[in-house]
């Protein structure tokens, strides 16, 4: 099982350092058309803003772990283990509670937009914003796993250096 989230893993990761390769040749390319030809090129600046917008959902759904996000958890922290546990249970249902009931809606405004095309490479917007549905129903999985991890004999191991940064 570790050997297939390990796997799974590097390629999330190989798939967030490509397209953050591809946004940062075309600011190079952008930059050079720009201030060396002076001949500027459209297709970068929108191109920069598409991989920019796919590489923030792209990576918040599956490389950043629970406990990297910047939280402001100072009552939380000052909980003991046993109560942070269940406030932890507490508001991981929530948050996936919250982002299933957005699905539909996200969906339906993400299939619509295929009318619309990005003004200069001529994406479909459908295409475009699809990294905002796969985020969110990331972000459920996310939740229902942290809810079973939390839920086991184990559960301290979920809680462990929460709030906390690891070197």
């Amino acid at each position: 099982m570790q050997s297939v989230r390990a796997r799974l893993r590097f390629l999330a990761e190989l798939v967030s350092v490509l397209l953050f390769v591809a946004m940062f040749a075309a600011f190079l390319l952008q930059v050079f058309t720009r201030y060396v030809l002076n001949d500027p090129v459209a297709w970068t600046q929108e191109f920069v803003l598409i991989t920019y917008i796919w590489i923030i959902f792209w990576c918040g759904a599956f490389l950043l772990r629970e406990r990297e996000h910047i939280t402001f958890d100072m009552i939380f922290m000052s909980l003991p283990p046993k109560r942070r546990r269940w406030l932890a249970v507490a508001l991981t249902i929530l948050i996936g509670v919250a982002f299933v009931g957005a699905i539909p809606g996200t969906f339906d405004y993400v299939s619509f937009m295929k009318i619309e095309k990005s003004p200069v490479i001529g994406i479909r917007f459908d295409f475009l914003y699809s990294i905002f549905v796969i985020f969110t129903v990331a972000v459920v999985i996310g939740a229902m796993i942290r809810v079973w991890r939390l839920l086991r004999r184990s559960w301290e191991d979920e809680l462990k250096h929460e709030g906390e940064i690891e070197p």
